[in-house]
């Protein structure tokens, strides 16, 4: 059967399909008997039913999924013939009366574009080098400290270096207050509590409303005002200026534990001690650089390729992409313990820029894995496992964890496939170093 294929513009494509109604004759009788055999009608024993009865309650339906199936079928057969590339699945329109002899439907479709890969070897990317000195591990010891910090009176004897002086509270400070808002002399709604506590400095509160706790001693007052900000969460008090008083509680001191075979213990270090525990956090944060610096990579590496190639995406893979994006934000949201999670509303529209660029990215580099012969190998996929694997307690129970499940074991086989791309494209572009801190590292996007 001679097919003539219409292009409909871009990726879009038409396919008028043409049979005989003839030629379904033999497999429609055969499935109307097979029915026949089961179908239940009063005075009647199952499989006796007259196939006139059968006809009438089934015939019409028979009929439809008749014609579907064969129209179907020709038109992959068709499809496969031409060496046609679709891009998702057709939708099929019967066009012909319901009794005509001869069934014809329209056939609409999308290709895959052809999908040239740009000249990259003029590129630029960033290659990021960090390395881990001491005062990395200290401050990410800081961090651990800070986990474990508890509090003590300002002005309680042998417990602080100023020797109970200084009772002012400072940054760092833990204070418990009591404080009323009001705006034009009115108390509005949030705007008081007693037995505040919150810690000086660490972003809880407004600028202004630290900027005025700060210095002041236990039983000390202060009235203050306060200039929400425009996009303030609180919509009644957003973009306006209230008057504050707070009264201040306690004023308690930071006490972090020492850095010492006491606290390395605590931390789950049976052996080695401080020694131990630095080497640990060292090959803890040295494990995070490369990771930041291989995702950094990775981005620039994609946004480079996606604007080298020049190509229309397929609508189907993008309807697609969005459908699976709405559903990935939903069962974050379950997960989140959101109430009604199931049936908000999520509308696809917001994910459209991000689903075109996953969809054109996978084009892409589908085409750059074939033409360069960058597919994972099994060597590749079991050296990424072992090691995922090896910053966990049991790595062998991890490995049968990857290997037990085809989806898992794709996912890693995408992160290899990926990586290969980085290193060929990098082996092509001009790669720049530039040395970083960790935390600017920590910093970039």
């Amino acid at each position: 059967m001679a097919v003539q294929i219409e292009n409909l513009g871009q990726l879009d494509r038409k396919v008028t399909l043409e049979f005989a109604r003839a030629d379904l004759a033999k497999v429609r009788e055969a499935r109307l008997a097979k029915l026949g055999k089961t179908m239940k009608a009063a005075g009647f024993r199952p499989g006796k039913v007259p196939k006139n009865m059968v006809e009438k309650q089934h015939g019409m339906q028979v009929d439809f999924e008749l014609q579907f199936d064969k129209a179907s079928d020709l038109f992959f057969e068709q499809a496969q013939k031409d060496k046609i590339l679709l891009a998702g699945q057709p939708r099929l329109d019967p066009k012909s009366e319901l009794d005509a002899e001869k069934i014809v439907f329209d056939v609409f479709f999308e290709v895959l574009p052809e999908v040239k890969i740009g000249d990259f070897t003029k590129s630029e990317v960033t290659q990021y080098v960090t390395d881990i000195s001491d005062a990395e591990i200290d401050r990410a010891l800081d961090v651990l400290r800070k986990q474990q910090v508890h509090y003590h009176p300002r002005g309680e004897a042998g417990h602080h270096g100023d020797g109970g002086v200084n009772t002012a509270a400072q940054t760092d400070d833990q204070v418990v207050i009591d404080f009323v808002g009001k705006i034009d002399g009115v108390e509005f709604a949030g705007g008081k509590a007693e037995n505040f506590e919150y810690v000086l400095g660490a972003g809880r509160m407004l600028p202004e409303f630290e900027a005025a706790t700060l210095g002041l001693k236990t039983g000390e007052s202060k009235t203050f005002p306060l200039s929400f900000p425009a996009d303030y969460h609180g919509k009644d008090v957003a973009g306006k200026t209230a008057e504050f008083t707070v009264t201040v509680k306690s004023v308690n001191w930071a006490h972090l534990p020492a850095v010492d075979d006491a606290f390395a213990l605590s931390m789950g270090v049976t052996e080695g001690g401080v020694t131990k525990m630095r080497a640990e956090v060292k090959e803890n944060l040295d494990r995070e650089t490369k990771r930041r610096i291989t995702a950094l990579l990775k981005g620039e590496v994609m946004e480079k390729l996606n604007s080298l190639c020049d190509f229309d995406a397929p609508k189907s893979l993008v309807k697609q992409e969005q459908e699976r994006l709405v559903e990935g934000a939903r069962q974050e949201l379950i997960q989140r313990g959101i109430p009604n999670a199931k049936d908000a509303p999520i509308p696809v529209e917001m994910f459209a820029e991000q689903a075109l660029k996953r969809v054109r990215l996978g084009l892409i580099l589908s085409e750059l894995v074939k033409q360069q012969n960058l597919a994972a190998t099994a060597d590749q996929i079991k050296a990424e496992i072992d090691e995922q694997a090896a910053t966990y307690e049991d790595p062998k129970e991890v490995v049968r964890w990857f290997y037990s499940n085809p989806s898992r074991l794709k996912d890693i086989e995408n992160l290899v496939l990926e990586d290969n791309v980085i290193k060929y494209f990098t082996a092509q572009a001009k790669v720049v170093a530039k040395a970083v801190s960790f935390e600017e590292l920590s910093k970039l996007n």
